[in-house]
């Protein structure tokens, strides 16, 4: 009989490369009792036919760290451990065959430079000297990444295996883990049987979902959703090509395919527009290793284009047609961190094609978090909390996933919308909204209104790096907040309401800023790490002496209901999710308080209801409750209507705002007003690692107040002064388009990166927010130099601003 310990403090589930690379980094920091059960054999499920490429650039600044940690792990390996890994530093070339895809590499060149990533832009003729088996028509340019690589999947998987066995792992194979006993939100043991028939249990201290494309059921069992489905993937191998020497690997995202040469052969992957998703109804029992059947079919679009773009391969012929599962994300993003539904349940899953890149730094991310409690970096965009509950519903995957594999290689365009498993959540003003012109995107399954169309205007997105097809609609909407009366849904944001005779100091261990206030009053706060950094941005409103609601972010509502109820302690408190309760209208503009006035005789005057308060209203027939705050910078309301009487609320302010010249407008527009007035958007310029003041939020943070969470951490701060600041920009030339990630040059020297961007077109240029270095430095200082900003490759000059550029003293607010 296999043995299999009685206890494991980490017990990992799925033996594929992320599995080992959790077993490894977890024993690198003094980890013992560390188990990992494979249910069959090392990297027999997607890890072993991997196509092994090893990018270093990823979408964003964090996401490039654990990529390029990644290579360094991979490089370094044999070495340790006596196994070989394959990692070669080939280096990688991405062709561009449109306009806009040049764009796009341009701007990911750029973003490049401002991670550190070494790149090089390259033309057709350049293209061709490092790849000369290319056929260059059509080839309007491209980038070149010298330090990309490729490694053996299976082996680096191996040699992470047996690092971690070297340091007191326990690593078994054939031992599939069965149920798992649950109580009070813990995971306490697995039961497993092994291939031999033999039962038994393991206790544990964590448990981690390492699982692969088994994730969602295996979080099932755990009671911790992982929602992924697998998709078919498919490549070929050419047969050996005489003389053909070591290439970069070759990305032709226009065609959908990628080319890596390996012992003298060349093979063609594919990313195809509409995949297969696989196994709808459960993966075989004994899938091991295993291949799913051919389909030249739906490959044959693919190839013939790969003939065509690299004519060596009409010679060659085909040594292998191979079909095997990946797991894939319903936003293309892997999972990682701690499950926000259990308190230690972990998970690293769902990787998208990119696992072997992504696993060596992974796996020391999670290790960290594991070992610290806290994030060890902004893991945002992969952080498991993001995760919908609904998303595990296996119809909403399997429609989803057929779209995102093939996103990898689509334009990345921004605003980019799904076009798969749409319309699953809608606010009570959908329909509504629909009639007036609403052109909806999708946030966490909600459809939201983010602009609209004239009448006879196609109520579609035509994508571009450009001004798009709305990008007037947006102007409009964004004049008529400024200088009128705009109304917008935020229906999808979370409503978290907090009660119970603790209500009040529990909000005030978890929030920055002080919650003890009238009933009646918001309060604009922050919940911080213990380094001061922000893990959540939101509303507190006191509705009664013992009852608040908490507005969050519409995608981060699970995680700030995870937070809150992890610090719940002995508090006396009950947190209730009610997003979906009532209907939540913006009314919002210099004519707001009119149109308020002539929808309910409740007073809305500075006196009655001064910016930061709520009071219950009367409005139309029904009931209402306003809360005076703005997202937008200007004088405006948030009106709250039970779902019952949403739609009454919505018709009698459609009808009293006709004569007013009332403008529906979208979220795109409420973003481009929030950036032109410098408010923080949570998950691009304030996230767990940006320290609250400075991210020029002190003002919302009382430390006067009794011990709460990140209290040391801020006066810390306030005692060695700050060592960089959030900057706001705006481009002295109008035309160029800024969305994010772009370098901040000052004084010639690349100093940071935006980490929002947008149009401001009441400034009438293009603004951005971004972190600028400032240690030992007056504010002054920090003015004083010259400020530009890397667009594409071009640097546009771009005034700097400490305070807001639009309204900097809220005057208009509080009118």
């Amino acid at each position: 009989m296999t043995q299999v310990p009685k206890h494991a403090r980490a017990l990992i589930i799925g033996g594929g490369v992320v599995g080992a690379s959790l077993a490894y980094h977890l024993t690198k920091l003094g980890w013992t009792d560390v188990v990992l059960l494979e249910r069959k054999r090392l990297t027999s499920g997607t890890t072993w036919h991997a196509a092994g490429l090893i990018a270093q650039l990823r979408a964003t600044a964090n996401m490039t760290k654990l990529a390029k940690y990644s290579q360094e792990l991979y490089g370094q390996l044999e070495e340790e451990t006596g196994l070989a890994t394959g990692f070669r530093r080939v280096g990688s070339i991405t062709v561009a065959l449109t306009d806009e895809r040049h764009e796009e590499l341009r701007r990911q060149a750029a973003m490049a430079r401002a991670f550190g990533v070494e790149i090089t832009e390259i033309t057709p003729d350049e293209i061709i000297a490092k790849y000369p088996h290319l056929n260059p028509d059509g080839v309007v340019g491209g980038v070149y990444l010298p330090k990309d690589g490729q490694g053996d999947p299976g082996n680096i998987a191996l040699a992470l295996a047996k690092g971690a066995r070297n340091r007191g792992a326990v690593v078994l194979e054939g031992v599939k883990a069965t149920r798992a006993a649950k109580s009070g939100g813990r995971v306490t043991s697995v039961d497993y049987v092994t291939e031999a028939g033999d039962a038994g249990t393991i206790t544990c201290d964590h448990v981690v979902n390492c699982a692969g494309m088994w994730g969602r059921d295996l979080g099932a069992m755990l009671g911790a959703p992982v929602p992924l489905h697998a998709c078919e993937h498919f490549y070929i191998v050419s047969e050996p090509i005489p003389g053909l020497q070591s290439l970069p690997v070759l990305r032709v995202p226009d065609e959908c395919a990628y080319y890596k040469e390996d012992a003298g052969k060349i093979m063609l992957g594919a990313f195809e527009p509409k995949s297969k998703p696989w196994a709808m109804k459960g993966i075989p029992e004994d899938f091991e290793f295993d291949q799913l059947p051919e389909d030249f079919d739906h490959f044959e679009p693919i190839l013939e284009a790969a003939v065509n773009r690299m004519p060596m391969l009409e010679q060659a012929g085909i040594h292998t047609f191979f079909n095997g599962p990946e797991s894939f994300t319903p936003d293309n993003a892997y999972y990682l961190g701690q499950a926000p539904q259990m308190q230690n349940v972990w998970v690293a899953a769902g990787f998208n094609s990119i696992g072997i890149q992504s696993a060596g730094g992974a796996g020391m991310a999670l290790a960290q978090w594991m070992e610290d409690g806290q994030k060890p970096f902004d893991l945002g965009d992969v952080d498991i909390a993001r995760a919908q509950p609904f998303q595990s519903n296996r119809r909403y995957l399997q429609e989803r996933v057929s779209e995102t594999l093939g996103l990898l290689y689509a334009d990345h365009f921004p605003y980019r919308q799904k076009a798969t498993a749409r319309g699953v959540r809608r606010s009570p003003f959908h329909a509504l909204l629909a009639e007036k012109g609403a052109v909806f995107g999708e946030l966490a399954g909600w459809e939201r209104a983010n602009w609209f169309a004239a009448p006879g205007q196609a109520r579609d997105y035509e994508y571009t790096w450009g001004r798009s097809n709305w990008f007037d609609n947006r102007a409009a909407e964004h004049k008529a907040i400024r200088e009128n009366v705009g109304l917008y849904d935020m229906s999808s944001f979370g409503k978290l309401r907090v009660e119970g005779r603790d209500a009040c100091a529990f909000l005030n261990h978890v929030c920055g800023a002080q919650v003890d206030v009238e009933p009646g009053r918001i309060v604009y706060t922050q919940f911080l790490n213990s380094r001061g950094g922000i893990e959540a941005d939101v509303t507190v409103t006191r509705l009664s002496e013992t009852a608040y609601l908490v507005v969050t972010p519409a995608a981060t509502r699970v995680a700030d209901q995870a937070w809150l109820q992890r610090h719940v302690g002995d508090h006396g408190v009950v947190i209730t999710d009610v997003t979906a309760g009532e209907g939540v209208l913006a009314i919002m503009g210099p004519k707001a308080r009119d149109l308020l006035m002539a929808v309910s005789p409740n007073d809305f005057s500075n006196e009655a209801n001064p910016f930061g308060t709520a009071q219950d209203i009367e409005l139309g027939l029904g009931m209402a409750r306003v809360h005076r705050v703005s997202y937008v910078g200007e004088l405006g309301w948030e009106i709250y209507a039970s779902a019952d009487m949403a739609a009454h609320v919505f018709e009698t302010l459609a009808e009293a705002g006709e004569g007013m010249g009332l403008k529906y407008c979208g979220l795109h527009a409420m973003d481009s007003c929030r950036i032109e007035k410098a408010f923080r958007h949570f998950g691009h310029d304030i996230t767990c690692e940006d320290h609250v003041l400075e991210a020029g939020l002190g003002f919302a943070v009382k430390t006067d107040k009794p011990a709460f969470i990140g209290r040391d951490a801020v006066l810390a701060k306030r005692e060695a002064g700050l060592d960089r600041r959030m900057v706001q920009f705006l481009l002295h030339d109008p035309e160029p388009l800024l969305y994010h990630n772009e370098p901040i040059l000052r004084d010639g020297q690349i100093v940071g990166h935006l980490t929002s961007g947008g149009y401001g077109h009441h400034l009438g240029a293009a603004v951005g927010l971004g972190y600028v270095p400032c240690k030992g430095e007056s504010p002054a200082q920090l003015l004083a130099s010259r400020y530009e900003i890397d667009v594409a490759g071009t640097r546009v000059q771009a005034t700097a601003s400490l305070k807001p550029l639009y309204d900097p003293t809220s005057e208009r607010v509080r009118a």
